[in-house]
């Protein structure tokens, strides 16, 4: 009898396994990779969609801070927390402001998490697996007095310490900065081993990777998409070339 339940124990194992790489694709998926929120709205609203054509999935919505704490009273109402979404269909999250704006710092960018859960229709079959797959996105509060021009690049603002084992990274500016590859030539980012890092406003990071008198950094902005920077060192000060 032990034999034949862990025969089956194995078996079981293995099916759970075989189908995970379908199950893992999220039917609940937003429309965007990060989350902006100006200090001179009072709300904005994300869009969510169920791309499973079949079932109805509920989508539960909330917010952590920047130490991965959820948030149950804070600077922002998120609306509605739960929520049922057709098959196929899109509907919308709000996040608005709430009086406790008032104690986020104004003088810099405040960064919180924007989690998106699925939850998926309860199953028929006795048996089943089921996995309620999370989306953990970034989210920055930029207050309306650091507002930038259209046409500002502030990633363009950082400098390079030349130090005997790598460079320390300023960021002289009141925003995040993610940074997500490095190299000393242009078209080969992440030329070595490189964990992506973020530079919070007005603040340090140690590269610790000696890559000459000129490197390149590769970066996220606003809208997801990735940019390089070319750093130029001049003695020990590295530059961005604009």
């Amino acid at each position: 009898m032990l034999l034949i339940n862990s025969k089956l124990k194995k078996l079981m194992t293995f099916s759970i396994l075989a189908t995970l790489p379908g199950l893992c694709l999220a039917a609940v998926s937003l429309d965007r990779t990060r989350v902006i929120f100006p200090g001179d709205k009072k709300a904005i609203s994300l869009t969510v969609k169920n791309d499973n054509e079949l079932s109805p999935y509920l989508a539960q919505s909330w917010l952590e801070d920047s130490e991965f704490n959820k948030v149950r009273i804070g600077p922002f109402i998120v609306s509605p927390m739960v929520q049922r979404i057709e098959p196929g269909q899109k509907s919308s999250v709000r996040i608005s402001q709430s009086n406790l704006i008032k104690d986020l710092p104004t003088d810099r960018e405040s960064l919180y998490y924007f989690n998106l859960r699925e939850v998926p229709p309860k199953s028929d079959q006795s048996n089943s697996l089921q996995i309620a797959l999370q989306t953990k996105i970034k989210f920055f509060y930029r207050p309306e007095s650091i507002l930038p021009g259209k046409n500002y690049i502030w990633q363009e603002e950082l400098i390079g310490e030349a130090q005997a084992k790598g460079y320390v990274i300023k960021n002289p500016t009141p925003y995040y900065i993610s940074v997500i590859g490095v190299s000393g030539s242009a078209d080969k980012q992440n030329s070595y081993d490189f964990k992506p890092f973020m530079i919070e406003p007005k603040s340090d990071k140690f590269l610790d990777k000696n890559l000459g008198k000129q490197f390149y950094l590769s970066y996220i902005n606003d809208w997801g998409g990735t940019k390089v920077l070319e750093f130029n060192c001049l003695r020990k000060t590295c530059k961005v070339k604009k």
